[in-house]
């Protein structure tokens, strides 16, 4: 039974909770990301450069590839899919922008005023007014 207690333990310490609503959060929040690029910046993105559609370009790997569009392509044949991959790497640079304007959001709302100094024992402060009092009586 002493496992048992160390797991109850481990599994309520509040640092593993944080971890699970985080995974929960983070996975909804890919998904906003995901539309957010695929149905807004990807389709801007293609309107100024002409109506280009990159999840539709890949580089056939064979030559009994000859479908127009990727899902047909990848029942034809192994295919290269580089524009897929740009937009997950889009979504990674969008993911990682706001997830690092919202740390920088949460460091700032958490933001401390620094502590004031410490006092100095009473020894140093009668030296420093004597230090003081013999400074302003020389010449």
């Amino acid at each position: 039974m002493p496992v048992l207690d160390e797991f109850k333990k481990f599994a309520v310490r509040g640092n593993v909770v944080d971890l699970a609503i985080g995974v929960v959060i983070g996975a909804a929040f890919g998904n906003i990301v995901q539309s957010l690029v695929g149905d807004v910046f990807m389709p801007l993105i293609g309107a100024v450069t002409g109506g280009l559609d990159f999840s539709n370009y890949f580089l056939p790997l064979s030559s009994k590839v000859t479908a127009p569009t990727l899902i047909e392509a990848k029942k034809q044949g192994a295919v290269l899919a580089w524009g897929s991959f740009l937009t997950l790497c889009i979504n990674f640079v969008i993911v990682a922008w706001v997830l690092f304007l919202v740390v920088k959001a949460m460091n700032r709302l958490r933001r401390e005023d620094p502590p004031e100094p410490a006092t100095p024992p009473r020894q140093e402060q009668l030296l420093t007014e004597i230090r003081d009092l013999l400074k302003a009586r020389a010449p």
